[in-house]
């Protein structure tokens, strides 16, 4: 099976190079029509003078370019399934079973700088469009949304704070949280973050919403503080128990990458030494999509698991 940050205040500014805040794929739409060359005939077009391509055709080559480095940055280091870590993403009933129906889909990727996209290159590359890109492959006549409402710097009190209007009020099919890695910075209390996290799920799954959480990354400013770093693993694993919601598990994951599969960590994470890169959001995605993939063909061939069973299987 396949695998289903982050700061803290004093490292909510990372450089520009590594927020992945660029300008947006899309010109203005604004053109000039070219003024007619009175010694040529009005309307030939040769090779030596052949049309200008036009906005939409612009912008349709930049998404097939994206799409194209999408594919191409597994060639270096291949994104493998990481073995023998212990995860579920659960059943997924609500989104899978739209999926399979061939229904319209709202996923939102909820969190802070590793969901909002810090350390990415451009903002085709963070997580949440890698996954939207990697579902509408899959599914390409189904209509998918999947919203970015990650905010750097951010842990459970800020995220409660928007909870209601930022996500419950988008009536989403599936929620992404990804939570805790500034609680271990901020050096949060756990008991209340274990509160104010199983509230929002509570409240999540009342409103009807699939949803999985993403515990920290493996990386190290993370894994400097060893003790509050596994013990906020645990603490979301144990929630996700106790609400029967999935988890992806992304400090073993990237552990498992690094101590496993012999890829440096510098592969993975940006030189702030917290922050994912592209190829580090790029597997990330990839590993969350094929557990969601898997759990929509369970649903096409009748397996519908119900939804408070999470069966742990090996990656």
């Amino acid at each position: 099976m396949a695998v289903l940050a982050l700061l803290a205040p004093f490292a909510v500014a990372p450089s520009r190079a590594q927020t992945g805040q660029h300008a947006a794929l899309s010109s203005d739409g604004k053109t000039e029509a070219a003024k007619p060359d009175a010694t040529q005939p009005a309307a030939t077009a040769d090779a030596t003078n052949p049309p200008q391509p036009g906005v939409a055709a612009k912008a349709f080559d930049k998404v097939k370019q994206a799409a194209k480095s999408a594919s191409d940055i597994f060639h270096r280091v291949p994104c493998q399934q990481p073995k023998g870590v212990p995860n579920s993403t659960g059943s997924l009933p609500h989104v899978a079973a739209k999926l399979a129906a061939g229904r319209p889909v709202v996923i939102i990727a909820f969190g802070s700088s590793s969901t909002q996209g810090y350390g990415s290159s451009a903002p085709e590359f963070t997580y949440p469009n890698r996954l939207a890109g990697q579902l509408r492959r899959q599914y390409p006549s189904a209509d998918i949304t999947v919203l970015n409402r990650g905010k750097g710097g951010e842990d459970a009190p800020e995220m409660m704070a928007r909870l209601q209007t930022e996500v419950i009020d988008v009536h989403p099919d599936m929620v992404i949280w990804q939570v805790g890695t500034n609680a271990v910075l901020r050096n949060l209390d756990p008991a209340e973050t274990a509160k104010q996290v199983e509230d929002g799920v509570a409240r999540l799954q009342a409103s009807g919403s699939d949803v999985v959480l993403v515990d920290p990354q493996y990386s190290p400013r993370v894994t400097e503080r060893p003790e509050s770093a596994r013990g906020m693993v645990k603490l979301l694993g144990r929630i996700a128990a106790l609400r029967h919601v999935g988890i992806f598990p992304r400090f073993e994951v990237m552990r498992d990458w690094h101590e496993k599969q012999a890829i440096p960590i510098t592969d993975f994470v940006t030189a702030d030494g917290l922050h994912m890169n592209d190829w580090g959001y790029a597997c990330f995605a990839q590993l969350l999509g094929d557990d969601i993939i898997r759990s929509v063909g369970a649903i096409k061939i009748g397996v519908n698991v119900p939804a408070d069973v999470r069966t742990y299987r090996p990656m």
